[in-house]
């Protein structure tokens, strides 16, 4: 029985990242642990892990007969198949609580926090364990990805004070200058497929019953959106019918002008209306100084089902 860490369905740089970091954590501590993904790495992660030097973590979507530590999730609709078969060891997340449940008692590091790598990093610190200066970076990295730079109201003093901590382990003296490098390689959109497009930073979640996916792109000026928003609406259409999900939102957040506009497909567009107190002309909308689905979007949506 091998022991894994794993995040989310379709990856993003802090689910990657932090199964790498909590993998080398685990090794030092006399847990051996191997890294895992369980989907394709987006353009951002992929940058990152080239820039210091990692490969990409095995591709594994099954983990039957084996034990996990999962990061950055905590809903069964983010897990690999057969997780009845699965031995879940831990969980370290700084989202909502979610539905995995477990046969035995299992580590938990949970917190309200911008980033998983901020809780990772708590554990270095708490197990004394030094971090190596590449692990550092990456864990950096994928901090201001998850928390937009410091803008996303997800951010906390905490996560600022780590990546501080982060950079001067890796000896990086401009991280903001590295942030926006990260995002102008999130930006670039043309000639990638829409349906790639939708998928990159896409997740689906249960919401009293009924199934909604919620996907968002991160762009540093939003208006390379225009000429392919007519296609991503098209294509998220699709996708709700080949799931068979109730609605399906997708962010198109420009971080310059720190808001979102968002495209929605749904069975009952009341719904998302009511959730944010908006009206939607065509299936769109724009929210001035959403930056965050997990604190913004999913609190407000989910309710709004009930």
């Amino acid at each position: 029985m091998a022991l894994y860490t794993c995040g989310h369905i379709i990856p993003d740089s802090d689910s990657v990242c932090s199964a790498i970091s909590l993998a080398y954590l685990l090794n030092k501590i006399g847990r051996p642990a191997i890294p895992a993904r369980q989907g394709e790495l987006n353009p951002e992660t992929k940058f990152i892990l080239d820039k210091f030097g990692f490969s990409a973590p095995e591709l594994k979507t099954s983990f039957a007969g084996d034990e996990l530590f999962i990061t950055d999730y905590s809903d069964l609709a983010q897990a690999p198949q057969d997780m009845d078969k699965t031995t879940v060891v831990g969980i370290v997340d700084h989202h909502k609580l979610g539905d995995i449940t477990t046969s035995a008692p299992l580590e938990c590091w949970i917190r309200p926090v911008g980033c998983t790598n901020t809780i990772v990093k708590e554990m270095y610190d708490y197990h004394k364990v030094e971090i190596p200066a590449d692990i550092a970076a990456i864990m950096m990295c994928a901090i201001l990805s998850d928390t937009v730079i410091f803008k996303s109201p997800t951010c906390t003093p905490l996560d600022i004070q780590v990546v501080k901590e982060l950079a001067k382990i890796a000896n990086i003296e401009d991280y903001g200058a590295l942030g926006m490098e990260m995002f102008k390689v999130k930006s670039e959109v043309e000639g990638t497929p829409i349906r790639e497009l939708v998928l990159r930073d896409y997740k689906n979640f249960d919401m009293h019953g009924q199934k909604v996916g919620v996907g968002q792109l991160e762009v540093v000026d939003g208006s390379v959106f225009d000429a392919i928003k007519d296609e991503l609406m098209a294509d998220i259409k699709k996708l709700k019918d080949e799931q068979n999900l109730h609605t399906v939102a997708l962010l198109l957040t420009d971080i310059m002008k720190e808001g979102s506009e968002v495209l929605v497909v749904s069975d009952d567009t009341s719904i998302f209306e009511k959730a944010f107190s908006c009206k939607l002309e065509n299936g769109k909308v724009w929210l001035d100084g959403c930056l965050s689905r997990k604190k913004q979007i999913i609190p407000f949506l989910e309710p709004a089902f009930a």
